[in-house]
């Protein structure tokens, strides 16, 4: 090999390895985020600020599902109004709303207006609102437009998850889901109508375990980004979950968690996050066939300063008066309501339980 042959092929290889260098340098790199999870001060002064959290889990009683509350031609101003009423006269001052990101990605600013009228409609009342972003909870696909009818004595046989299995199936979802969560982060990061966005409905359900994990990360990611001025949490809700768990209370501003069983292990768990030193809401408790009442767990959660919000405001085509696991097929009224408060037409299932609600909300 001559000098001149050498000189080429050294030429050649110098030209491969800038090549090399630029494709490198021009890949996309992923950030790096700093997680920015409040102090224990932090968290505690806005315990103060809002007091003892009382509510519901709030979907109006004519949608089915999250897509029929926020889609333009079911969003049920009206029937919102009159059902918030009756939550702002037993006492209530915070819901917890599902939010879909399907709604958002049909008509992103409509869909943002509408989340801005429900607002206003919950502070006149005197309520406060946790939005909640992601689901792993129920059905496992889901469709824009007309929504299924309600099946027969079937438990939220027509809720969604979000995004389910479109997570595992399309690769360009993540990206969308970033742009939803940050768009309406940063609309609604000051908002003082918002006391608190709960990122990530029980990650993990419906099977999927530490597939949620990823996920999950990017949700407190992304929130860290934008940073609203209102806390980020992610409530845990199964103990078998150990991996997820740890991941959510360690980065969550304040702790929530859900809980359908009786007194003694509720009080158990309240005693086990207490050890976190961080303020507590219960965004999910009450189930009469579980021994999980008002009777015997609202006031434990008011004597623990403890956030309460049970599931279900009014009966209606999300079937949540019946229990998770005992469909009645003919559609008949259950022997005991699972969930809810109030009947369709404003009536209370049990006038006791109203009354107790009223004497610990004052």
């Amino acid at each position: 090999m001559n000098n001149q042959t050498k000189k080429e092929i050294l030429g050649m290889i110098a030209v491969g390895m800038l090549f090399l260098i630029l494709i490198t340098a021009c890949q996309p790199k992923e950030k790096t985020v700093v997680p920015a999870i409040w102090t224990q001060e932090q968290a505690w002064n806005w315990q103060q600020e809002h007091g003892w959290l009382r509510g519901c889990n709030f979907i109006p009683s004519t949608a089915i599902n999250q897509l029929e509350m926020w889609q333009a031609e079911t969003f049920d101003t009206t029937t919102i109004n009159r059902e918030l009423g009756w939550a702002e006269d037993i006492g209530m001052n915070c819901m917890r709303v599902y939010l879909h990101h399907l709604a958002w990605k049909l008509d992103k600013e409509g869909f943002k207006k509408r989340m801005d009228t429900y607002l206003s409609i919950a502070t006149q009342h005197g309520i406060k609102t946790i939005f909640v972003f992601m689901d792993d909870c129920w059905n496992p696909v889901y469709a824009a437009g007309k929504q299924p009818e309600p099946k027969l004595g079937v438990h939220n046989s027509g809720w969604v998850r979000d995004p389910g299995d479109l997570l595992f199936q399309d690769s360009k979802l993540t990206s969308m889901l970033e742009l939803y969560v940050k768009d309406i982060l940063t609309t609604f990061k000051s908002d003082k109508r918002i006391v608190l966005w709960d990122l990530y409905n029980e990650p993990g359900n419906s099977n999927y375990g530490d597939q949620s994990m990823p996920l999950l990360q990017k949700m407190f990611a992304w929130s860290w980004e934008v940073r609203p001025s209102q806390p980020l949490s992610v409530g845990v809700w199964n103990d078998v979950l150990t991996n997820l768990n740890k991941f959510q209370v360690e980065n969550s501003d304040v702790i929530t968690y859900h809980n359908y069983i009786a007194p003694a292990n509720h009080q158990a768990l309240i005693d086990s996050l207490k050890t976190f030193g961080r303020p507590l809401v219960c965004t999910e408790y009450m189930a009469r066939r579980n021994n999980s009442l008002f009777f015997n767990i609202m006031p434990m959660l008011k004597h623990e300063n403890v956030g309460a919000i049970n599931w279900g405001l009014v009966a209606g085509k999300t079937n949540t008066k019946y229990a998770w696991d005992e469909p009645i097929p003919d559609g008949s009224e259950p022997d005991l309501w699972f969930h809810d408060i109030f009947r369709p037409d404003g009536t209370p299932y049990k006038q006791e339980e109203v009354d107790l609600i009223k004497s610990l909300t004052n």
